[in-house]
């Protein structure tokens, strides 16, 4: 069974573009990834998803469930961090967790008790007094108290530094393990990487392909800046797999993909000065699809 269906969901803010036909399903159990710049429709989706706005067009479920005529019901099932969160300034945290667990049907202060230990959050302090981070990490307990069988979490990372993150994302692979279905939606594609088994790649509102993590890695170019001592000729790296190649002084740009090897062979007639390899940015993979695509 799938956890989440999502069928030509289509969104527009009067004339302004939200999302357009987009399609694509979550299996119980996934650590399912949606990954896309900023502004290309991952909130809007998510919040269609969870009947916080109505779809112009299209459907979605979750477990099964028509998400609009369902939704109070399917929310006991589902734990929500907006990209954003808001709160109650003068209430603590203590007693907005309190009040957000009232929601549901039995006590959860013993679960509350745990994950406000394992984000190290003082519970005392006022929602006003607290940093960005803490207030995220009031929004991950808030979202997770509840043991949710689908947990939805959008750009939930922003305001955490990095220890932060690794203990986040072992709580997240904990609960993937006791069986939630999680939607980590980010346009940080390393994250994604490390945690997902699939992704669904949007931009500009429209779905661009939905993959698995294992093809996209061996599919990611890599990204070469290369400084020489002197001029090379321009056809120095007329090599298979080299795209996007700009040459001005003395230092290549491009990206690879395919036998690294071949790259190597040909930095070995030449004198280097520097040399920078990395992953390419989520937007330079964007372009790419969009080549193929084209």
């Amino acid at each position: 069974m799938n956890a989440i269906e999502i069928n030509n969901l289509t969104k527009y803010y009067g004339k302004s573009r939200g999302i357009v036909d987009v399609s694509f399903s979550v299996e119980e159990g996934e650590f399912f990834g949606f990954i896309g710049p900023n502004g290309a429709g991952k909130s809007t989706t998510i919040r269609s998803l969870l009947a916080l706005i109505y779809p112009t067009s299209g459907s979605a479920k979750i477990f099964g469930k028509d998400c609009i005529k369902y939704a109070p019901q399917i929310a006991m099932d589902v734990g929500y961090l907006p990209s954003e969160v808001f709160y109650y300034d003068n209430m603590t945290v203590y007693d907005l967790l309190k009040y957000s667990a009232g929601f549901y049907k039995k006590d959860h202060s013993k679960r509350i008790k745990e994950l406000v230990e394992i984000l190290d959050l003082d519970v005392n302090k006022k929602i006003d007094d607290l940093s960005l981070g803490n207030k995220k990490k009031v929004g991950i307990v808030q979202g997770l108290l509840h043991e949710p069988k689908l947990i939805i979490l959008d750009e939930p990372t922003s305001g955490l530094d990095p220890l932060m993150q690794q203990r986040f994302f072992d709580l997240l692979r904990g609960e993937n393990k006791k069986g939630a279905t999680i939607l980590f939606s980010s346009h940080i594609l390393s994250e994604v990487q490390k945690l997902c088994n699939r992704v669904a790649i949007i931009k500009e509102g429209r779905l661009i392909r939905v993959e698995e993590i294992s093809k996209l890695r061996k599919d990611t170019y890599k990204k070469f800046k290369i400084e020489f001592t002197s001029p090379i000729p321009k056809d120095h790296f007329d090599v298979e797999g080299i795209n996007n190649f700009s040459y001005e002084n003395e230092v290549a740009s491009f990206l690879f993909k395919g036998n690294i090897n071949r790259v190597i062979k040909k930095l070995a007639d030449v004198d280097i000065a520097n040399i920078f390899i990395e992953e390419p940015s989520l937007e330079e993979i964007f372009l790419h699809y969009y080549e193929k695509e084209e």
